[in-house]
């Protein structure tokens, strides 16, 4: 071996895997267990008081678990990661480790519709509140900062829409803030864009997508980019002050660089408790195996579909920033020169009612609710995913009545291109 870095496709096969120790099983095996033995009492006292890391219940960690975590944070170039159930879990465990009743954090326009609830109505109950942004407009991200405000939240890659986020911009202005950045990194994943490389501070993934890729497990990762100061103020409590339930240990003095991922997991997953399960676990691990080369030819196909719908007479719009008219184009050349992702929408020139009978009438397509799956998937999210919102939220986030939004798989891109074609055609 040398001492030179792995690349990319070399992470995604062995980052964080060994052989097992007694079978020398090669492929990670799935530790289908609830709980693991200790040492002695010693061990055990140690483990529950954070002086060692080990296992304890599958609820926190697992062998399985920690090759999926340790590989993430290898292909994000993060510090340390936390897995769990999904990618609302996610979500649900990184604000609930900065947040405390009364706090707000600014989040982009442009999310999934199910984020776009959960900070809107379940994150109310825990007296958290959303100040919604326009991303584009860089000024009204820092207006909506107030004293109350410990985070900007983002997609890098925005759901449904595709739209390309300017993460250096807005990691310049929430640090002046004095506050980090997270960026859901689902629909670019690492392949495409690392988003620690241009400022962000916390990345999360819903894994059940992309990652996993094959829409057949559902997981979340919660990334530690290392580099925010939880210890230059007293607004992240969780990590600057003693915690009662570890002997009064200020977490973020004793594990520095990898201190929120610890938080996330001691005082979070602990005791909220959505624990992605171990065989979940390997089949993301499974996936990920195969990310470099998927990503490159869902891109390449969503050039190809995206480049003939242009051309359609039925199509009134196109939003894909790989097209070279896009305007988010210069921000895909910056962030995303393998790809602009396999995710975009589009337009119908008959509105709400052409959306609908145009997911009625594909054969190749399926019409669900996922995305990053390996077929090719559809939605008309003004009538699904995003249908809980007012007509003023669904525009905002981009799925308009008209939208209609695609998930492009690993198909022939010649098949995909005909089954469209015989959808739109009367």
């Amino acid at each position: 071996m040398t001492d030179s870095k792995p690349g990319f496709s070399t992470l995604a096969v062995h980052a964080g895997a060994q052989p097992d120790p007694t079978t020398g099983a090669r492929v990670t095996p799935i530790y289908q267990t609830t709980a693991f033995v200790f040492e002695d009492v010693d061990h055990a006292a140690a483990l529950f008081g954070l002086q060692a890391f080990g296992n304890i219940y599958t609820r926190i960690t697992n062998p399985t678990t920690a090759v999926l975590e340790e590989r993430v944070a290898a292909l994000e170039g993060g510090t340390a990661a936390v897995a769990v159930a999904s990618g609302h879990a996610a979500q649900h465990l990184v604000f609930h480790t900065l947040l405390r009743p009364g706090d707000s954090f600014v989040a982009s326009r442009r999310l999934y519709g199910g984020s776009i609830n959960q900070f809107n109505h379940a994150f109310k109950n825990y007296g958290w509140e959303v100040h919604w942004a326009d991303t584009e407009d860089l000024a009204a991200v820092e207006a909506a900062i107030d004293a109350t405000t410990k985070a900007i939240f983002v997609e890098s890659l925005a759901n449904p829409g595709g739209f390309v986020t300017d993460i250096a911009a807005l990691a310049e202005i929430a640090h002046r803030a004095g506050i980090p950045l997270i960026v859901d990194n689902t629909m670019a994943t690492p392949y495409l864009w690392r988003p620690f490389e241009y400022g962000a501070d916390i990345v999360v993934h819903s894994a059940t997508k992309f990652l996993g890729g094959h829409g057949n497990s559902m997981g979340g990762v919660i990334v530690d980019g290392g580099t925010f100061d939880w210890l230059k103020d007293d607004r992240y409590p969780m990590l600057s002050a003693p915690r009662p339930e570890y002997q009064n240990m200020v977490l973020g003095q004793t594990f520095g660089n990898f201190a929120f991922a610890i938080a996330v997991r001691v005082l979070g997953l602990r005791d909220i408790g959505p624990a992605i399960s171990p065989f979940n676990a390997f089949q993301i691990l499974t996936g990920i195996e195969t990310l470099p080369l998927r990503m490159a030819k869902h891109c390449a196909n969503a050039l190809e579909v995206a480049t003939w719908l242009a051309a359609r007479p039925e199509v009134a719009w196109v939003n894909y920033a790989g097209l070279p008219g896009d305007p988010h184009h210069a921000l895909a050349a910056k962030y995303l020169p393998k790809g602009a992702g396999a995710v975009f929408t589009f337009g119908l020139a008959g509105g709400y009612e052409a959306g609908v009978r145009l997911v009625s009438k594909v054969a190749l397509f399926s019409h669900l609710a996922n995305i990053g799956d390996t077929r090719s998937l559809v939605i008309h999210p003004a009538s699904t995913t995003h249908r809980q919102l007012s007509d003023a939220q669904k525009i905002a986030a981009g799925a308009g009545p008209d939208v209609v939004r695609l998930s492009i798989g690993i198909e022939d891109a010649a098949d995909l291109i005909a089954d469209l074609e015989q959808a739109l055609t009367p």
